[in-house]
């Protein structure tokens, strides 16, 4: 890829993202989703390989269909209404279409098929961007209409989110699936409290990036694209590996980790709202995401791979932790101790 595309690509990324999150109007709103999809394809099927061309085209026709949706939302509303202010949706059938097509462009259960399939067709780092920074506008979306969302839609899909992300996610061996069920069921501990405390969800959506970030990082950097290859990857980087224990283990919402202080605060929240039932099955569906988490880590660190590797074991690597990994992780996994 030329770096005059790639360049152009990232721009149009970021511009996208901002023109949406800052964004009061449906239709300027609805063209930074736009210009964020067009400019994220070129990156996904840069590789020329068949299941990237695949993944590129799934990707393409859900997010245009998702955003017909929500310019269709948008416009029943602003039909019987007369507002086109993101802040102003009121009418019900604009508020569950929105509500489907955002969880259509997340990637939230039952509109979650494309997104395992997208990341897996995807290089590494294309899947961070996907299953990050390709969230914040659809999120932006949320936290601003989540006063006019309907709470029972909102609830089903994140217990339906919990549930599928675990269990989904149980017989996987290839890693980007496995952190594409891992975001599917993030989101939905996300959603189950976006209508009580926006801010709240935020954290959790904030905490999720920072720890998939740092375990995509050091994925890219050993280049370990299966469980089996993780397995093989500790003869490369043993510090890597030992800290991408500890940040897994984070993501999986362990204490006293960081990605347990969001988990906590949301069944907290959901106990005080009188939803104490929503709470016990969301965290009771978490224990099979945990599974998963376990496997990943009981590969990435306890398990020697069966054949021998023909070189050293090496404590000074080939290729050291960047800084950025550092930082990431360090804060992945200390955050809620400090």
């Amino acid at each position: 890829m030329s770096p005059h595309t790639s360049l152009i690509s990232t721009l149009s990324l970021f511009l996208g993202t901002t023109l949406t999150i800052s964004s009061n109007h449906w239709i300027t709103a609805w063209m930074g989703l736009e210009i964020n999809t067009l400019a994220i394809i070129p990156l996904i099927s840069k590789s020329h390989h068949p299941r990237a061309i695949e993944a590129s085209i799934k990707y393409f026709l859900t997010q245009a269909a998702a955003s017909t949706i929500i310019l269709f939302s948008s416009t029943i509303n602003a039909w019987s209404t007369g507002q086109w202010d993101i802040t102003q949706l009121t009418h019900p059938t604009a508020c569950s279409l929105l509500t489907s097509a955002i969880a259509m462009k997340l990637g939230l259960a039952p509109f979650h098929f494309w997104f395992p399939e997208v990341l897996q067709g995807s290089p590494l780092i294309t899947a961070l961007l996907l299953s990050t920074v390709m969230k914040f506008p659809p999120v932006a979306i949320f936290l601003l209409t989540s006063n006019s969302l309907n709470p029972t839609l909102l609830t089903t899909m994140a217990i339906m989110s919990v549930a599928l992300g675990g269990w989904m996610g149980l017989n996987q061996t290839q890693v980007r699936k496995i952190l594409a069920f891992s975001s599917i069921a993030h989101l939905g501990w996300m959603t189950s409290i976006i209508i009580f405390n926006p801010k709240l969800a935020l954290l959790t959506f904030f905490m999720y990036i920072l720890i998939t970030t740092a375990i995509f990082l050091s994925v890219n950097t050993t280049n370990s694209l299966s469980l089996s290859a993780v397995m093989m990857s500790w003869t490369k980087t043993p510090p890597l590996n030992a800290t991408l224990m500890l940040t897994l283990l984070s993501l999986a919402g362990l204490p006293p980790l960081s990605g347990f202080l969001p988990k906590w605060l949301i069944i907290q929240e959901l106990t005080k709202q009188e939803m104490a039932a929503t709470a016990t099955i969301i965290a009771l569906l978490s224990l099979l995401s945990l599974f998963f988490y376990l496997r990943f880590t009981y590969y990435s660190t306890i398990t020697m791979s069966p054949n021998a590797t023909n070189h050293m074991k090496l404590w000074r690597p080939s290729k050291p932790m960047t800084p950025a990994i550092a930082i990431l992780m360090t804060l992945s996994s200390t955050l809620l101790p400090l």
